[in-house]
């Protein structure tokens, strides 16, 4: 996730410099790449498929994406967080159990 804002009406090339100089990725990898507005009601996720780079555009008619507070430039998360953010879930407020690795079973 990009957590500055951006101007929406960047499309490929912009989106792919974005990629570069914000988020620090090369946009050809194949990670989903999101972005939002200042007023937090639009969103735009941004991908390489293979053969070309697309992107899926949402507007919201009532509310705000609330992107996660950080002090970096982005910040990388799951893709259930992602589903949890286009749905108009405030990722701040999450209450998660801690996750447990193990390295082998009884």
């Amino acid at each position: 996730l990009a957590i500055k804002p951006i101007h929406m009406n960047k499309s490929f090339d912009g989106l792919a410099a974005l990629v570069v100089d914000v988020i620090e990725q090369n946009p050809l990898s194949g990670h989903l790449f999101v972005f939002r507005n200042k007023r937090g009601d639009k969103i735009k996720v941004f991908t390489w498929d293979r053969n070309g780079f697309g992107f899926w555009y949402k507007r919201l008619d009532r509310g705000r994406y609330k992107f996660p507070r950080t002090d970096s430039s982005s910040v990388t998360i799951s893709c259930d967080d992602l589903k949890l953010l286009l749905d108009g879930i405030d990722l701040n407020k999450l209450k998660r159990l801690p996750e447990l690795y193990y390295e082998a079973v009884l």
